[in-house]
Protein backbone atom coordinates (compact mmCIF):
# COMPACT_ATOMS: atom_id res chain seq x y z
CA UNK A 1 0.00 0.00 0.00
CA UNK A 2 2.73 2.24 0.94
CA UNK A 3 4.24 1.94 -2.50
CA UNK A 4 1.11 2.92 -4.03
CA UNK A 5 1.03 5.92 -2.23
CA UNK A 6 3.98 7.15 -2.75
CA UNK A 7 3.49 6.80 -6.73
CA UNK A 8 0.71 9.73 -5.93
CA UNK A 9 3.43 12.31 -5.32
CA UNK A 10 6.72 13.10 -6.47
CA UNK A 11 7.55 13.78 -2.98
CA UNK A 12 10.02 11.63 -2.26
CA UNK A 13 10.86 9.74 1.00
CA UNK A 14 13.68 10.87 2.13
CA UNK A 15 12.48 14.79 1.57
CA UNK A 16 8.91 13.91 3.45
CA UNK A 17 11.03 12.56 6.35
CA UNK A 18 12.70 15.57 6.64
CA UNK A 19 9.58 18.02 6.47
CA UNK A 20 8.02 15.86 8.60
CA UNK A 21 11.65 16.57 11.41
CA UNK A 22 11.20 20.16 10.21
CA UNK A 23 7.39 20.35 11.55
CA UNK A 24 8.80 18.91 14.83
CA UNK A 25 11.42 20.95 15.31
CA UNK A 26 8.91 24.43 15.01
CA UNK A 27 6.59 22.54 17.04
CA UNK A 28 9.19 22.02 19.82
CA UNK A 29 10.35 25.78 19.27
CA UNK A 30 6.72 26.91 19.78
CA UNK A 31 6.75 24.85 22.68
CA UNK A 32 10.12 25.95 24.10
CA UNK A 33 9.11 29.55 23.19
CA UNK A 34 5.92 29.22 25.68
CA UNK A 35 8.39 28.41 28.49
CA UNK A 36 10.66 30.94 27.96
CA UNK A 37 7.55 33.33 27.91
CA UNK A 38 6.36 31.72 30.99
CA UNK A 39 9.46 31.95 32.82
CA UNK A 40 9.43 35.80 31.72
CA UNK A 41 6.66 35.98 33.00
CA UNK A 42 7.11 35.05 36.71
CA UNK A 43 10.80 36.82 36.73
CA UNK A 44 8.61 40.42 36.18
CA UNK A 45 9.78 40.60 32.02
CA UNK A 46 6.20 41.13 31.21
CA UNK A 47 7.38 42.46 27.73
CA UNK A 48 9.90 39.72 27.26
CA UNK A 49 7.19 37.31 28.04
CA UNK A 50 5.01 38.61 25.13
CA UNK A 51 7.71 38.87 22.94
CA UNK A 52 8.24 34.99 23.40
CA UNK A 53 4.29 34.26 22.98
CA UNK A 54 4.46 36.52 19.85
CA UNK A 55 7.54 33.56 18.69
CA UNK A 56 5.99 31.00 20.13
CA UNK A 57 2.80 31.50 17.58
CA UNK A 58 5.57 32.61 14.69
CA UNK A 59 6.83 28.88 15.04
CA UNK A 60 3.39 27.28 15.43
CA UNK A 61 2.44 29.09 12.37
CA UNK A 62 5.49 27.81 10.61
CA UNK A 63 5.12 24.18 11.66
CA UNK A 64 1.61 24.11 10.13
CA UNK A 65 3.06 25.80 6.81
CA UNK A 66 5.12 22.80 6.38
CA UNK A 67 2.45 20.48 7.44
CA UNK A 68 0.01 21.67 5.01
CA UNK A 69 3.15 21.56 2.05
CA UNK A 70 3.38 17.80 2.89
CA UNK A 71 -0.36 17.42 2.17
CA UNK A 72 -0.27 19.61 -0.60
CA UNK A 73 2.28 17.65 -2.49
CA UNK A 74 0.48 14.49 -1.57
CA UNK A 75 3.23 13.47 1.10
CA UNK A 76 1.92 12.37 4.66
CA UNK A 77 2.24 14.72 7.43
CA UNK A 78 2.72 13.57 10.35
CA UNK A 79 1.61 15.64 13.86
CA UNK A 80 3.98 16.00 15.91
CA UNK A 81 5.22 14.56 19.13
CA UNK A 82 6.31 17.60 21.67
CA UNK A 83 8.99 16.31 24.45
CA UNK A 84 9.17 17.96 27.32
CA UNK A 85 10.71 21.40 27.13
CA UNK A 86 13.12 23.33 29.42
CA UNK A 87 11.17 25.68 32.08
CA UNK A 88 13.99 26.96 34.10
CA UNK A 89 16.48 29.19 32.60
CA UNK A 90 19.74 30.07 34.83
CA UNK A 91 19.49 33.88 34.06
CA UNK A 92 17.05 36.61 31.83
CA UNK A 93 20.05 36.19 29.29
CA UNK A 94 19.98 32.47 29.13
CA UNK A 95 17.21 32.62 28.02
CA UNK A 96 17.86 34.55 24.91
CA UNK A 97 20.95 32.89 24.43
CA UNK A 98 18.46 29.68 24.01
CA UNK A 99 16.73 31.49 21.64
CA UNK A 100 19.14 32.24 19.64
CA UNK A 101 20.57 28.58 19.81
CA UNK A 102 17.00 26.95 19.13
CA UNK A 103 17.17 29.90 15.82
CA UNK A 104 20.53 28.64 14.76
CA UNK A 105 19.44 24.72 15.05
CA UNK A 106 16.55 26.03 13.06
CA UNK A 107 18.58 27.44 10.50
CA UNK A 108 20.97 24.44 9.82
CA UNK A 109 18.40 22.48 9.65
CA UNK A 110 15.99 24.32 6.93
CA UNK A 111 19.75 24.42 5.08
CA UNK A 112 19.61 20.63 4.82
CA UNK A 113 16.29 20.37 3.54
CA UNK A 114 17.11 22.68 0.57
CA UNK A 115 20.62 20.89 0.02
CA UNK A 116 18.36 17.64 0.14
CA UNK A 117 15.92 18.32 -2.01
CA UNK A 118 18.74 20.23 -4.35
CA UNK A 119 20.43 16.92 -4.82
CA UNK A 120 17.09 14.83 -5.53
CA UNK A 121 15.87 17.49 -7.92
CA UNK A 122 12.80 18.25 -6.01
CA UNK A 123 12.31 22.03 -7.01
CA UNK A 124 8.96 22.26 -5.55
CA UNK A 125 10.40 21.60 -2.44
CA UNK A 126 13.52 24.11 -2.72
CA UNK A 127 11.08 26.82 -3.60
CA UNK A 128 8.85 26.51 -0.93
CA UNK A 129 11.32 26.51 2.10
CA UNK A 130 13.59 29.13 -0.23
CA UNK A 131 10.27 31.70 2.37
CA UNK A 132 12.07 29.75 5.26
CA UNK A 133 15.61 30.12 4.52
CA UNK A 134 14.80 34.00 4.20
CA UNK A 135 12.54 33.72 7.16
CA UNK A 136 15.31 32.36 9.73
CA UNK A 137 17.73 35.51 8.58
CA UNK A 138 15.27 37.56 9.99
CA UNK A 139 14.77 35.29 12.93
CA UNK A 140 18.49 35.20 13.66
CA UNK A 141 19.09 38.45 13.46
CA UNK A 142 16.32 39.31 16.14
CA UNK A 143 17.63 36.72 18.33
CA UNK A 144 21.37 38.05 18.48
CA UNK A 145 19.93 41.45 18.85
CA UNK A 146 18.29 40.89 21.84
CA UNK A 147 20.95 39.89 23.26
CA UNK A 148 23.22 42.48 22.18
CA UNK A 149 21.27 44.49 24.06
CA UNK A 150 22.45 42.88 27.14
CA UNK A 151 25.46 43.87 26.26
CA UNK A 152 24.80 47.77 25.26
CA UNK A 153 22.79 48.01 28.23
CA UNK A 154 24.36 45.72 30.69
CA UNK A 155 22.28 44.16 33.70
CA UNK A 156 23.50 45.91 36.38
CA UNK A 157 20.90 48.71 38.37
CA UNK A 158 17.59 48.90 36.61
CA UNK A 159 19.93 47.29 33.17
CA UNK A 160 17.25 44.36 33.20
CA UNK A 161 14.03 46.84 33.46
CA UNK A 162 15.46 48.94 30.20
CA UNK A 163 16.24 45.58 28.29
CA UNK A 164 12.74 44.25 28.95
CA UNK A 165 10.99 47.62 27.54
CA UNK A 166 14.08 47.77 24.36
CA UNK A 167 12.50 44.07 23.71
CA UNK A 168 9.28 45.41 22.04
CA UNK A 169 11.48 47.10 19.52
CA UNK A 170 13.09 44.74 18.59
CA UNK A 171 10.47 42.57 16.92
CA UNK A 172 8.21 45.75 15.81
CA UNK A 173 11.05 47.06 13.52
CA UNK A 174 11.06 44.47 11.03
Amino acid sequence: MRDLLRARTSLKEEIEILLNNQVKMEAEASAKYLAMASWCDRNGYRNSAAYFLKQSDEERGHMLKIFNYIMTVGGTAVSPEVPAVKQEFASFRSVFEAALQSEINVTQSINRIVTQSRREEDYATETFMQWFVNEQIEEEDNARRAIELFDVIGEEGTGRYHIDKAILKISSEN
